[in-house]
């Protein structure tokens, strides 16, 4: 069962009254995981265009692993350049059939230019076809952590298999963001011009006084007008993702409107420093009754310039915990709270060894687990 020890700590919760035009919307604090905005984050809608995001990933995991280099060369394909390229229609960087380009371009009409006929030539040089190719892309959403995504090709063409969570694509960004900080300022190059042909960043929010430097947008006659932007300014790292937008201007405008609010009515409050205890833990059949629980860093979040209201935050555990257990050992969470609105989840490790205790302490506990259980 779980079972938690509850805490307060003074703090605010996110002003009454703001609202967004988004049907969906999540906005989150980079370096403590602060949630300062969530609406509808876990229902699913077509990811469109942002399913390049995942493209990307898995480019970007590749070279990273040396499986190809920015060098790496793979040929334009008649299905590549009519599904994706000029006769589609759709957004392109103008790939010549039968040419052959650097991933380091393909990666960039990708990146600035949101080029599906980029999406298909990486997939089928990567993989040998996008099918193929599509299928590693939900085997790294597995080993990624996004639940509730499912992708059916390589640049978020429609099909009906394909969904995705603004719960799963800011986590998609945030990872993105932190683990290939070099090539992800590629989402910020403000043109790239490929067979002479120019063309500007899709991402017409790199202009505004925000900070922002990706990500990606899209859109899909379900899901309306989509994105996934970040902003790094005076320090602060926000991801943004909105859904169910009527239009692109008001997509423009309520992305800037929601980012604004966020760098502007949030500061951050220090909860707990590393290694200081937060709670407690029952251990059974141990040669003490319980184990101090501490976080391996400074616990954090962002709050509401000054709102009233207090936060509380919940230690949850798997109850009770059985000896022997070494100092150091994840076993619990810390989930911090604004009202009802979950801000952050905090990994808890115990802040020392418990050994198996006498045969005395372990029928006590046998004993004391018996009543519990019954009661």
């Amino acid at each position: 069962m779980l079972l938690g020890a509850i805490s307060a700590a003074s703090a605010q919760t996110p002003p009454v009254g703001f609202e967004t035009k988004a049907a969906q919307a999540l906005m989150i604090e980079a370096s403590t995981g602060t949630v300062l905005l969530s609406k509808a984050a876990d229902k699913p809608f077509p990811p469109a265009s942002l399913a390049k995001l995942m493209t990307v990933e898995l480019v970007l995991d590749a070279l990273t692993r040396g499986e190809i280099t920015l060098d790496t060369e793979y040929a334009v394909s008649e299905y590549a350049w009519r599904t994706g390229g000029a006769p589609s229609r759709t957004s392109t960087m103008f790939a010549a059939l039968k040419s052959r380009i650097r991933v380091d371009d393909l990666l960039k009409g990708v990146m600035v230019q949101m080029a599906n006929d980029g999406c298909i030539i990486l997939a089928e040089g990567m993989a040998g076809s996008e099918a193929a190719f599509t299928e590693r892309m939900n085997e790294r959403a597995k080993v990624l952590g996004l639940t509730g995504s499912h992708f059916a090709n390589s640049t978020g063409l429609p099909h009906p298999d394909a969904r995705t969570t603004l719960k799963d694509l800011v986590k998609l960004a945030r990872h993105i963001e932190a683990t290939y900080p070099t090539l992800y300022q590629y989402y910020r190059i403000p043109e790239f011009e490929w067979n002479k042909i120019f063309q500007r960043n899709r991402n017409p929010l790199l202009s505004f006084d925000l900070g922002i430097d990706g990500l990606a947008s899209g859109y899909s006659e379900e899901g309306g007008f989509g994105i996934v932007a970040s902003g790094l300014k005076d320090g602060t790292r926000l991801f943004v993702a909105l859904s169910g937008i009527a239009t692109d201007k008001e997509r423009t405008e309520e992305t800037a409107r929601v980012l604004g609010w966020g760098q502007t009515a949030f500061e951050s409050l220090k909860l707990f420093d590393a290694g200081e205890v937060i709670g407690a833990a029952s251990i059974y059949g141990g040669a003490t009754g319980s184990v101090d629980l501490v976080a391996k860093a400074p616990v954090s979040v962002f709050v509401p310039i000054g709102n009233p209201e207090r936060l509380s935050a919940r230690i949850v555990y798997q109850w009770p915990l059985r000896a022997p257990v070494e100092s150091g050992s994840q076993v619990g969470t810390l989930r911090i709270f604004s009202g009802e609105s979950l801000l952050r989840e905090v990994p808890l490790a115990t802040a020392s060894s418990v050994e198996v205790g006498t045969l005395r302490q372990r029928a006590t506990d046998a004993l004391l687990e018996l009543m519990f259980f019954w009661l």
